[in-house]
């Protein structure tokens, strides 16, 4: 059978109806803002492409990284019930979307830890367990939407750091272009910001001042940006035709649409640098660590700290 043209009224309607799907779950920066699927011509074009040829959409999400080195954060290096909850979301997404178009979606875990594991001060061997067992986690829950891919299959058994080297000198912005994007550009200028906070928060033992600390992850923050941006560089060069998926907050009409993995009100939050509480009313939160402990009881799975669990939870 011939692929229809994408603007076939066939194919337009699917791809509202699917994209009608991921809005509700937007992580947005102007989250005021209205956001009908047509403010996200980038999106309805590329799920579009996909649909007109009959072909399951492909959605590409970098993320789950590694866990937060700040154990006041995060209950250890590897995934827990926050990455459960997220992976079992990402699937059923998937499977909604196969609800209103039958070839459905898949989406591709990029995850980054490698990218930048030297700049946020994760051992490469945590980064590795930590995406072992993000797909062992997929494989026996049979979340069949979802596959991983990381600088493993990219680069194979090359050093990390060596890798790391080779994605930065093809791929990454220099610091000067960054700089001034930072200086000129309000949603770049926020990233920064961001993660400069996150490292600030996930650095646990720091010798030095309070002034000497933030400068130290202000630097970080830029390399954290390049390689992220390198990162996405790769992922659109393998895969041109997805559409692209982001843990970052991101506006109306951004050619990365922003996605919450789990509800909360901090735009930031991920399961990587929290933990979850398990509330009362059955609903589930991410927090830091040492909150939780305030507030509930530590759940063990297969031998391993899971999660809080809240009194009469």
């Amino acid at each position: 059978m011939a692929a229809l043209p994408t603007t076939h009224p066939a194919v337009e309607r699917v791809s509202v109806e699917i994209l009608d799907l991921l809005i509700p779950h937007r992580r947005a920066v102007d989250p005021d803002r209205p956001a009908p699927a047509e403010a996200f011509p980038v999106q309805l074009r590329q799920i579009a492409a996909f649909v007109a040829a009959g072909e399951p959409v492909l959605l590409t999400l970098p993320g789950f990284p590694c866990k937060s080195p700040n154990t006041r954060k995060v209950l250890g290096h590897l995934p827990d019930e926050g990455e459960r909850l997220a992976l079992g979301f990402l699937n059923r997404l998937c499977r909604r979307i196969a609800e209103v178009y039958s070839p459905g979606a898949r989406i591709l875990i990029c995850s980054d830890g490698h990218v930048f594991g030297d700049l946020i001060r994760v051992p490469d061997e945590h980064i590795d367990a930590y995406s072992d067992e993000l797909t062992a986690m997929i494989r026996r829950a049979g979340l069949h939407h979802l596959a991983t891919f990381d600088l493993r299959q990219v680069l194979g058994d090359l050093p990390h750091q060596d890798k790391r080297a080779l994605v930065h000198a093809r791929y990454a912005p220099t610091l000067e272009e960054l700089r001034a994007e930072v200086r000129s550009d309000q949603e770049t200028n926020g990233l920064y910001r961001g993660i400069t906070r996150f490292l600030v928060d996930d650095t646990a033992d720091f010798g030095g001042t309070g002034s000497a600390l933030q400068r130290e992850c202000r630097r970080r923050a830029y390399g954290v940006i390049q390689r992220s941006r390198a990162w996405g560089a790769l992922i659109a060069e393998r895969y041109p035709d997805a559409v692209r998926l982001s843990i970052h907050p991101q506006p109306v009409g951004a050619a990365k649409f922003g996605i919450r993995l789990l509800d909360h009100r901090d735009v930031w939050a991920t399961p990587w640098h929290a933990v979850v509480l398990h509330r009362a009313d059955g609903e589930w939160e991410l927090m830091h660590r040492a909150q939780a402990e305030r507030l509930g009881a530590l759940v063990h799975r297969e031998g391993r700290p899971s999660h809080f669990e809240a009194a009469g939870g």
